[in-house]
Formats: structure tokens, C-alpha cells, sequence
């Protein structure tokens, strides 16, 4: 299933039904009298969250939701049925933005919250509504009322407990798939996850939490350079940020300063979550290289690091219960 996680979609919601001019004429009934109803309410458009959602690709091929309008008030004093809500089922996590894609309407942060876009059109009132004791017999029905219209933005922000986050090959896709039941695409160039990915970490029985893997950035993406930030947005709302930093390049440090200050320009608080920081590929240095490069990481960071290798399994249920401490305080 292709990831998607942008959408722009029409929605309109269902015009008010129309009153009525009707008038009671029965046998052995000595008065009559107007009896036309009112119209029904036409359809509203909400958004749902819903759990088992993780792409916006329904949206893809699908752009216009139209509400139906409300039934026509009848005689009898009958009103028109209302018609029925069209509901957005979208992923949880998902933001609703207005056409300038920057007003936020809504944020379905949670499974079965709603919000409602487009208000359905009040029925307009048949002839019985305006009887009274100086009009006896009205003969005015108004129409329903018109619904709603707008062009509105999905935008979907994956919900993980912790996020990768790297330069391009350090080594982040390795790392899900091997501590989860992802798989996604591994191989040896740059930009091979061009898409997020989610994959749950089981510690044990009782302790599991969400990992998410975005695409890899490089100097200069806060202004557009490869893919980006676009997708540093899904791990805008996890507790805590797990830096991979290649340890088979001669400067992690100037490695992690880089994606440091990519992570500054995008803003969103991202800078100022919690860090666990990993010198990855241990596999693929000397003892030698690893405590060099270790304390030169652990200069540029400030703060302790921590040693791993995705390939081989070493030192990884280490970082996971590290992950696990902090994503446990932060809950």
C-alpha cells in the first residue's frame, strides 16, 4: 500500500429540504386548515479518527464528498427526513487544514475523535409554521437552506513514541528492522527510505512502544536540499528522538551537528526533545576507532552516547530499554 500523507479534498454538505403549501381537507371534518411540514436538515460532513489508518491514500483517487440534501417537508403536518452525515474516516494523528494550508481546523490526535467540517442546511418551513389567528390560511413555504462548501487539506502526522532521525545510510532502517517486524527497503546508497515507516518494539510482555523511521537529511534540507524536512512533521509528536550517527565516518560529530541544527531550523519543538544519541556500525570499526570517535561524539553532544550495531545485534536491547526509561516518564 503506497503512504501517502497529504491530501486535498472538496467537501460540501447536503442543502435543507423544502417546506410545503398544503391544507387539510378530510370529510365530516368541519374545519381544515394549512398542514404543509417542514423540509429536513440536509447532510453535515464530519472527520473521524479511526484506529487501523496509517496513509492517506483513500484520498488519493476520492476528492469530493457531497452531503445529500434534506427530504421536502408533506401535507399532514409531515416533516422531511434528514439526511444521512458523510464521515472522513482518516488515521489517527491527522491534522485538517483550511485551503491556505496554514489555519488549522482540527488535530484527530486520538481514536474516535470527530470534528465537524461542513454544517448541513436547515429545511425551510412549510405554511403550517406561518398559521396564526390573523393568517388562517398562509400560503408562503420557504426553501431550504443552502449547505456548505470548502476545499480543505489532510495532513497526517504519524503517532510514535520515538522517532530515527540521521544523515542518509547511517544506518536507521537497519535499526527498525531489526528490533521490530518492519522490513523496510535496506540497501547500500543514499535516500533508500523515501518514505516514513512504523514498526512496534515488544521489549516484553508488557512493554512495547511505536519507532518511527523518516527519510534521512542532509545540509541545507531546512531550505529544500533532497527531500527536506516535509517529513520531519511525523515525528513532531514523539516523546523522544533516537540520533544514529554512522560511526564508520571519519567527523560523528560534525555529523550530528549537522542534523542538529537541520532539526533547529525546522523549529517545532523538535530541538528540544529528549535525545538518546548512538554511535551505530560498531561492527564496522576497531576498538581503536570506536573510542576515538565515541569521545569525539560525546564532545559535540554534550552527554553521554551509546553503542550499536543494527547489523549484528550488539548493544541494541541496551539503547531500547534507554528508549523505553524515557518514553515511560514522559508518559
Amino acid at each position: 500500500m503506497k503512504f501517502l500523507d497529504e491530501a486535498k479534498v472538496y467537501v460540501r454538505s447536503g442543502d435543507g429540504g423544502d417546506g410545503v403549501v398544503a391544507f387539510r381537507r378530510e370529510k365530516f371534518i368541519e374545519f381544515g386548515g394549512p398542514d404543509g411540514g417542514n423540509g429536513g436538515r440536509g447532510g453535515d460532513v464530519w472527520a473521524e479518527a479511526v484506529e487501523g489508518l496509517n496513509t492517506l491514500i483513500d484520498y488519493r483517487y476520492t476528492q469530493h464528498f457531497r452531503a445529500r440534501k434534506g427530504g421536502n417537508g408533506a401535507g399532514s403536518d409531515r416533516t422531511g427526513a434528514k439526511a444521512p452525515d458523510v464521515v472522513l474516516k482518516v488515521p489517527v494523528g491527522t491534522q485538517i487544514l483550511d485551503e491556505d494550508k496554514e489555519s488549522l481546523i482540527a488535530d484527530l490526535d486520538a481514536p474516535g475523535k470527530r470534528v465537524l467540517i461542513c454544517k448541513g442546511g436547515d429545511g425551510g418551513f412549510g405554511n403550517a409554521h406561518y398559521k396564526s389567528s390573523t393568517n388562517r390560511a398562509p400560503r408562503r413555504a420557504d426553501k431550504g437552506w443552502p449547505g456548505e462548501e470548502r476545499w480543505i487539506w489532510l495532513r497526517l502526522k504519524l503517532m510514535a513514541d520515538a522517532g530515527l532521525v540521521g544523515l542518509p545510510n547511517a544506518g536507521k532502517s537497519t535499526f527498525l528492522a531489526a528490533v521490530s517486524a518492519a522490513r523496510p527497503k535496506i540497501a547500500d546508497y543514499p535516500f533508500t527510505t523515501l518514505h516514513p515507516q512504523l514498526g512496534v518494539v515488544r521489549l516484553n510482555a508488557t512493554e512495547e512502544f511505536v519507532l518511527a523511521d523518516i527519510p534521512g537529511l542532509i545540509e541545507g534540507a531546512s531550505e529544500g536540499a533532497g527531500l527536506g524536512t516535509r517529513f520531519l512533521g511525523h515525528i513532531e509528536r514523539c516523546r523522544v528522538l533516537l540520533h544514529l550517527v554512522d560511526g564508520s565516518q571519519a567527523d560523528p560529530g560534525a555529523a550530528y551537528r549537522l542534523i542538529r541544527r537541520e532539526l533547529a531550523e525546522y523549529g517545532a519543538g523538535l530541538e528540544e526533545k529528549p535525545e538518546v544519541v548512538v554511535l551505530n556500525k560498531t561492527d564496522a570499526m576497531t576498538p581503536q576507532a570506536i573510542a576515538s570517535r565515541r569521545k569525539a561524539l560525546e564532545r559535540a553532544c554534550g552527554g553521554p552516547v551509546m553503542l550499536a550495531s543494527g547489523a549484528t545485534g550488539a548493544g541494541v536491547p541496551e539503547v531500547l530499554r534507554r528508549l523505553m526509561d524515557v518514553i515511560r516518564k514522559a508518559r
